[in-house]
């Protein structure tokens, strides 16, 4: 039984072994929302973001991932709110995420605040036994998943100023059964722990030209510790290059534009230090960020994160 059901572990434990359970995108800093429900009405404006992910680019089955998300404060309250939907394409398997978050901000000084936050989400896992081996598609053992339904709750704080934040969360504290075949679990996501940080250092007098460090560690049972290690330039408040590093994994270089007040493109290229880079050309993501900006909550500093 369990060679019959090695076509569809295969990728699925794969993907187990670099720590995988939710989507990851190497700019992270600007979807910090689909990880840290904390983070909702935390820029002081309505903010509307996408990003596509192809990631291992020529390997079959590789992970493809899309998101869409739009958080905003409420109107003189402490209150944020936000939405996000991420639909993850992983082999046969194809999941929907849609997640509601809900951020509560105090004051703790005057540059610094700290915001609490909840998150609800709705999951709909698909799978396609018409993508696995040929040889495989008749198995008995083997059957569609359309729309296997499971919630989700999750929680994070977020401390932070117009210059550095660090972040602490849990999206999702429910582990789901993804896919079994009688009492194996063949695809189980489990409880991923996030910690972040930042900061934007001025290089100049006139702070046309910035710094900004920062880190993403991610913690899941069953798989080495997880950690994003990233350098980014900000030139005029308009152009930004960086590199990154995830730790025994990848290595990146990513660019950004902000074409207008309100609108900015940023792109990033992941390349495998792992034996992956031998079977793909690399893993491509690219987004963009539209935000309502007023003269009334215009940063003072951009923060780029």
């Amino acid at each position: 039984m369990r060679t019959k059901l090695f076509a569809l572990t295969i990728m699925l434990v794969t993907l187990g072994s670099y720590a995988q359970q939710d989507a990851q995108f190497t700019q992270y800093m600007y979807n910090t929302i689909t990880i840290n429900p904390a983070y909702a009405g935390s820029r002081g404006a309505l903010s509307i973001f996408g990003l596509y992910r192809t990631q291992w680019v020529g390997l079959d089955g590789a992970p493809e991932t899309s998101t869409f998300s739009i958080n905003t404060p409420l109107n003189n309250s402490r209150l944020g709110i936000g939405a996000s939907l991420i639909n993850d394409k992983i082999g046969p398997t194809n999941e929907n995420s849609l997640s509601v978050d809900l951020s509560y901000t105090v004051q703790t000084s005057a540059d610094f605040k700290l915001s609490f936050g909840i998150k609800g989400t709705a999951n709909l896992f698909n799978l396609d036994i018409n993508k696995l081996n040929p040889e495989d598609q008749g198995d008995p053992q083997f059957q569609d998943l359309d729309n296997k339904f499971s919630p989700n709750v999750g929680a994070g704080v977020y401390w932070h100023s117009d210059k550095a934040y660090i972040g602490l969360s849990v999206p999702n504290f429910i582990e789901t059964n993804r896919y079994d075949d009688n009492d194996i679990a063949i695809y189980k996501d489990k409880i991923n722990y996030y910690l972040m940080g930042g900061y934007v250092f001025n290089l100049d007098q006139y702070e046309y030209y910035k710094f900004k460090p920062a880190v993403l560690a991610k913690m899941v049972e069953g798989a080495p510790l997880q950690v994003d290690i990233s350098a980014n330039f900000m030139f005029i408040d308009r152009f930004v290059i960086g590199a990154a590093y995830r730790w025994s994994a990848s290595v990146s270089a990513m660019a950004g534009f902000q074409i207008t007040d309100g609108l900015y493109i940023g792109y990033g290229y992941d390349r495998e230090t792992t034996k992956l880079n031998n079977y793909n050309s690399g893993s491509h993501e690219i987004f963009l960020r539209y935000e309502f900006i007023s003269s009334k909550n215009k940063m003072t500093t951009p923060r780029f994160f």
